[in-house]
């Protein structure tokens, strides 16, 4: 986890201040991704969402954990209805294609 510094009577509590914003190096270190990967998504506008603040780029950390979170919602590992091993099994089909129950009814 990235800490920024402790402010005045927070010291005292030992209250951490986490920064709102990271440069591109910490943003990628924060997400468990190399740099280049990161400049690459940003290329594609891809990725977590990001702006230029004095002529850097930067994410803010509520951005880095929403795409996260995204991302966590997205695999089929943590979300049960993704899954499709969870899905009902679809009907077989025969060599013309049609289901096995619609020649059946005819």
């Amino acid at each position: 986890m990235i800490t920024g510094a402790v402010i005045g009577s927070s010291a005292a509590r030992g209250d951490v201040i986490r920064p709102a914003v990271l440069r591109t190096a910490q943003a990628a270190a924060y997400l468990g991704v190399a740099v280049p990967t990161l400049r690459t998504w940003r290329h594609r506008r891809r990725g977590p969402k990001s702006f230029r603040m004095e002529g850097h780029v930067v994410y803010r950390l509520a951005e880095l954990d929403a795409y996260l979170d995204a991302c966590e919602a997205a695999d089929s590992r943590s979300n049960p209805e993704l899954n499709p091993l969870n899905r009902a099994p679809r009907p077989k089909r025969d060599r013309s294609g049609r289901r096995a129950d619609d020649r059946c009814a005819a």
